[in-house]
């Protein structure tokens, strides 16, 4: 499940970086759950040659991730919202001045490295 979670992320990201027959017969096989033997007699190509064209695509996308992080970014970005989320949670929870003002510090600092992120 974790691969596929991945090669979905990568695609979603990179996808449109790939050709259009390799877009294609990736999709069939990553969101469409399509077997090998399905996707060649649909193209009209070998077992074989879905197969190394499936991995050929997935070591483009994790060669673009690898040189541009913008999977990285964006799930550190997620972990960052969900810090602020957290923060304004409890924050509404306590009534403490002293500490209402270190929260609004922290979520102040975590909205600004998201902002520079992005």
């Amino acid at each position: 499940m974790e691969k596929i979670f991945q090669q979905v992320l990568l695609y979603d990201f990179y996808g449109e970086l790939l050709t259009e027959h390799q877009r294609s017969v990736y999709e069939d096989a990553v969101y469409n759950d399509m077997s090998l033997s399905e996707i060649a007699e649909v193209y009209g190509i070998s077992r074989q040659g879905v197969h190394d064209l499936i991995k050929r695509c997935d070591k483009i996308l994790t060669g673009y991730e690898e040189k541009l992080h913008l999977v990285e970014k964006f799930a550190g970005a997620k972990e960052k919202i969900a810090q602020l989320v957290e923060l304004t949670k409890a924050l509404e929870l306590t009534g403490l001045e002293e500490e209402a003002k270190a929260k609004v510090l922290s979520i102040r600092a975590l909205s600004t490295d998201l902002m520079n992120e992005f």
